[in-house]
């Protein structure tokens, strides 16, 4: 049986690597669900990529709203690890879950019936419409998973465990790329075949969590997924984590504006280069999303056990880390971002277009890796708030500034440089509030 890790001793940059590097696993298969959807449906042709990528902002959306319960288990469990409180820290974990799932079944729903509207807001020619809204609709049936995986995960993270989900995720894209070229390619299924494999990978991956925490007892003995809600768990759970829910989901929601405005400027080429540029893109943001979530965990353990030193040089090692990664991924996408994107969209058309997003959106990358650092050190202290504000704020911005560069001369690239300097200036106010806001709580 493997016991809960207690980050509040021990060599803090070991500590780190340890919890990091599971969890940008974990980022990274989360990621290549999308991306294999999207490389096996390519060799369908643009329009199935572009019919993928409108659902990719919704399925998106839907994971930003799961985040409440990731978050709000890494925060609440590992807050309760941290004070040596084994009775609560269960039930942060079992209130997560069931919050998660109750959330899941009515987003779900919602999705479902409103699937065609919702993928109207495009303006995309028919075909691709009515590929798009039924792989909507398979997928829908399958968020409960989505929620509960997310949950999972975060409660895993919390008591330093996050190899965990990097196994359980990696059996579930294994499954997922078996999968994708025989129900697309080799049953004829298109679209809907990559909505299938992706649905029964989703249900794979939470079948072996519940294996996982059920059978194997890794955690706590006597542990109930689902309870009875009670508010001073439950209120505490969404105080924390409906801000980070809320900044992804209105992200979420903003990205999927600046799809219709991309298809404006642009047609389906231009959304399916800020779709599929996007998961290129979450390259660089699931690597720092992994020393985010890392420093996150690390943070709270130490935050409830006031151990304020060993936070400030975990921060300090990560900002540096995901700088250099910064730098390197600004030089990948701005010299060889046809190149990257060409993997694929093999379509010249497609690949031109992708890689001026790349370009351009590769000034701000390093922006971004600060940002996502800062979101850590906030998240880890409880105060999810002031990110939610900056990327509100900042993500707002984009819209009228991607149409006011559009309509400048700019056309498509307008929306990309919108996205390029917004997340600039992300990154510089994030860096500058928590500067102010260390002062009051160090």
């Amino acid at each position: 049986m493997q016991t809960i890790k207690n980050l509040t001793e021990g060599p803090i940059r070991k500590q780190l690597f340890n919890l990091a590097l599971p969890i940008m696993g974990t980022s990274f298969i989360q990621m290549a669900y999308s991306l294999t959807d999207m490389a096996w449906v390519g060799r369908l042709g643009s329009e199935a990529v572009a019919a993928i990528g409108a659902v990719g902002i919704l399925t998106w959306m839907t994971q930003s709203i799961s985040l409440m319960n990731k978050v709000g288990a890494e925060v609440t469990v590992g807050h309760s690890i941290g004070a040596q409180n084994t009775e609560e820290a269960k039930m942060f974990a079992s209130h997560n879950l069931t919050i998660g799932l109750l959330v899941s079944l009515v987003w779900g729903a919602l999705l479902f019936i409103f699937a065609h509207p919702v993928i109207s807001l495009y303006k995309l020619e028919p075909e691709i419409t009515d590929m798009a809204v039924e792989y909507l609709r398979i997928v829908a049936t399958g968020f409960p998973f989505v929620f509960l995986a997310s949950a999972f995960t975060g409660i895993h993270n919390a008591a330093g465990l996050s190899k965990v989900p990097f196994y359980i995720s990696g059996s579930g894209l294994l499954l997922n790329m078996i999968l994708d070229p025989l129900f697309i390619l080799g049953f004829g299924w298109g679209t809907a075949g990559a909505a299938y494999a992706t649905w029964l990978s989703e249900c794979a991956v939470v079948l072996l969590f519940v294996y996982q925490l059920k059978v194997r007892n890794r955690l706590w003995p006597g542990f109930h997924f689902f309870v009875r809600l009670k508010s001073i768990y439950s209120l505490k759970i969404v105080r924390i984590g409906l801000p980070v829910a809320l900044l992804n989901g209105f992200f979420a929601i903003i990205n999927l504006l600046m799809g219709r405005t991309a298809s404006t400027y642009g047609g389906h080429i231009g959304l399916m280069a800020l779709t599929a540029g996007g998961q290129v893109e979450a390259i660089a943001w699931n690597t720092s999303q992994g020393f985010s979530t890392a420093l996150s965990a690390f943070t709270a353990q130490n935050y409830a056990a006031r151990r304020r030193e060993r936070i400030d040089q975990a921060y300090r090692t990560t900002l540096k880390m995901t700088s250099v990664f910064g730098l390197f991924c600004t030089l990948l996408f701005v010299f060889w971002g046809a190149e990257v994107f060409s993997i694929i969209v093999p379509e010249p058309a497609a690949y031109i277009a992708g890689g001026d997003f790349l370009r351009i959106d590769g000034y701000s990358m390093i922006f971004m890796m600060i940002e996502i650092t800062m979101q850590g050190l906030f998240y880890g202290t409880g105060r999810t708030v002031p990110p939610a504000v900056i990327s509100i704020t900042f993500n707002t911005l984009r819209v009228p500034l991607a149409m006011g560069l559009g309509a400048a001369g700019l056309g498509v690239s307008g929306v990309w440089w919108a996205i390029s300097i917004s997340s600039t200036l992300k990154g510089i106010v994030s860096f500058i509030w928590f500067r102010i806001l260390q002062k009051r709580i160090w």
